[in-house]
């Protein structure tokens, strides 16, 4: 997958322009590799297109990964200044069923792996193509 077709399925995924998509995507992927190890981060980046790689490979918070769960993983993207806060649910699972298609399966079960089993839930289902009921996390609620 190329950047700019992984940001126009975030863009749509989450009905965002894909300006807003491009952000979105930076901030959950930054969150993502504080979120999960030092080598899941660089074994994700590297089935990632460029530009997007460079997300999780940045200098990491702390050296270990911070272990919490959805809500505040979501929070914490919405409390990024250059994110609109009520777009916070949907872009991370957009990204995140976007991350899904962009990568081999075992790469993406290993990352999930390392992440409470409430993230799975806000993935949309193979196929579902952005026609899945509101969520949890969802704009529409």
């Amino acid at each position: 997958m190329e950047y700019e077709d992984f940001i126009n399925a975030v863009a749509l995924r989450a009905r965002v322009s894909t300006d807003q998509a491009a952000t979105l995507t930076r901030v959950t992927l930054e969150n993502l590799g504080d979120r999960i190890s030092a080598g899941q981060a660089e074994d994700l980046a590297y089935q990632l297109p460029d530009g997007l790689d460079d997300h999780l490979r940045r200098p990491r918070r702390w050296e270990h990964a911070t272990s919490y769960g959805l809500e505040e993983f979501v929070q914490r993207v919405g409390d990024r200044p250059d994110v609109d806060r009520a777009l916070a649910g949907a872009g991370v699972r957009a990204v995140l069923t976007t991350l899904r298609e962009a990568v081999t399966r075992d790469q993406f079960e290993d990352t999930v792996a390392q992440l409470p089993n409430e993230f799975r839930q806000v993935i949309e289902p193979v196929g579902a193509g952005g026609g899945r009921p509101p969520g949890p996390y969802s704009p529409h609620r």
